[in-house]
């Protein structure tokens, strides 16, 4: 392939993801290519694709059949977790030229001199994964993901992301403070700590995610840091701790649960229990004041009766938490979920799934409450909402304001009056006062 020409990425999937596409796009911009969107007919489309959701398959085809039809001499390539799990069928997809899994993504531009023939997948095993790749997002003015760790261990029973991502890793606490040096000379006020367990930070290299944070928090340039998601068994006392010391560490946790029945925790081979998750959560609200909590969760998984169902559903009601991420289990091959019996049904899996959700809305609901009459500092984003701006306070409330142009990618006081109709909080903007 040949310089100064168009490249577009399109990136599925999760906040890892997005920061390791701006890593190949600023890649793609070091050898001469121009970044654009894929309706302006760039002439390589980057496809960077998930494998969380049963959609992937179609997502992909959807987005290299529209790459085509807006250039027909588009070069097509394919990478990522649904690209390492599925090379050969996603190479059959008309219009694809490269696959290309998790040990050579990183390499797209060599393989792009290489002339391959269309259709060519390149997918080595995913147990000889062994580099870690640092990358963190651009083009966000506000936030930045910074990608810290790299695949997990835990091979929990309806996974397939160490079968896409390979085993834990990560760089050591120097280099990744180097690469969060990096993001502290962009205009990114805030940093998304990213990984697929960053609490498993460090293990290989004999260093902990608690080491990090703590070089983190000396870093100048970069106003606040939130941790995306962590496992509940990594989340120590000592992290949360710290956390509540600390200047820039948000008042915000993201923790996956999946289940709040034990038996169906064990099935899913998950590393604790209810009792450990209540702990955390009451280690969390006994250390911050107005702490924001999001669980993931899974329904329909098989063996899931409607008394383990309602023991989920009832932890979540009775847990002091912010909202929730709902998934509907599904199939996911060479995972050993398959291999258990009790299927629920997928009209079942769909009602309970709906029924989450709406305990998320409300969970929600009443945390914004909560926050109203506070003030909060919340950083501004950019963008032009029909004469609104939005913006997050530093516990993950969602805020719009009439925009201002002085206001984007600053941090402001706002005293949070009202819910508006579409769930968003307004409020009166406050004076800054001199520290």
């Amino acid at each position: 392939m040949n310089p100064n020409k168009k490249v577009a990425l399109h990136t599925l999937g999760c906040k890892l993801n997005f920061s390791e596409s701006s890593t190949i796009a600023r890649q793609f911009g070091e050898a001469g290519y121009a970044r654009v969107t894929l309706d302006e007919g760039a002439d390589v489309v980057v496809v960077n694709t998930c494998s969380v959701t049963d959609q992937a398959d179609k997502k992909c085809r959807n987005i290299v059949r529209k790459a085509k039809s807006l250039n027909p001499n588009a070069y097509i390539a394919v990478i990522g977790c649904y690209a390492q799990l599925k090379p050969k069928e996603i190479a059959e997809i008309p219009g694809v030229n490269l696959v290309l899994g998790a040990n050579e993504k990183f390499n797209l531009l060599e393989h792009l001199e290489q002339n391959h023939e269309p259709g060519t997948a390149i997918a080595g095993r995913i147990k000889e994964t062994r580099d870690f790749v640092p990358s963190f997002s651009s083009g966000d003015r506000t936030r930045t993901f910074l990608k810290v760790q790299d695949g997990c261990n835990y091979f929990c029973s309806f996974c397939t992301i160490p079968l896409a991502r390979g085993r834990s890793r990560s760089a050591s606490v120097e280099e990744t403070i180097a690469e969060a040096k990096k993001v502290a000379n962009t205009d990114a006020r805030e940093v998304v700590l990213t990984g697929v367990n960053i609490g498993d930070f460090g293990t290989p290299n004999g260093e902990s995610f608690y080491e990090l944070i703590q070089q983190l928090e000396g870093i100048h340039g970069i106003d606040r840091f939130r941790i995306s998601s962590i496992e509940p068994n990594l989340l120590s006392n000592k992290i949360i701790d710290f956390c509540a010391a600390s200047t820039k560490f948000v008042p915000h946790f993201h923790i996956p649960l999946q289940s709040g029945s034990d038996d169906v925790l064990k099935s899913m081979r998950r590393r604790y229990l209810t009792d450990l998750y209540r702990d955390r959560i009451q280690r969390i609200h006994n250390n911050f004041e107005d702490a924001c909590i999001g669980v993931d969760v899974i329904v329909g998984f098989p063996g899931e009766s409607e008394e383990k169902f309602q023991e989920t559903f009832d932890f979540l009601h009775d847990l002091d938490i912010a909202y929730l991420h709902v998934f509907t289990y599904s199939e996911r091959a060479n995972t050993t979920a398959l291999r258990i019996e009790d299927v629920v049904p997928m009209d079942v899996r769909h009602q309970r799934s709906k029924q989450l959700r709406m305990l998320s809305l409300k969970k929600k609901r009443a945390f914004y409450e909560s926050q109203l009459g506070k003030v909060k500092p919340v950083l501004f984003e950019h963008e032009n909402h029909d004469g609104m701006m939005y913006g997050f306070t530093s516990n993950y409330v969602k805020v719009a304001v009439p925009y201002q142009e002085d206001l984007v990618n600053q941090i402001h006081p706002l005293l949070l009056e009202k819910i508006d109709p579409d769930g968003m909080v307004r409020g009166q903007l406050q004076d800054l006062v001199d520290a």
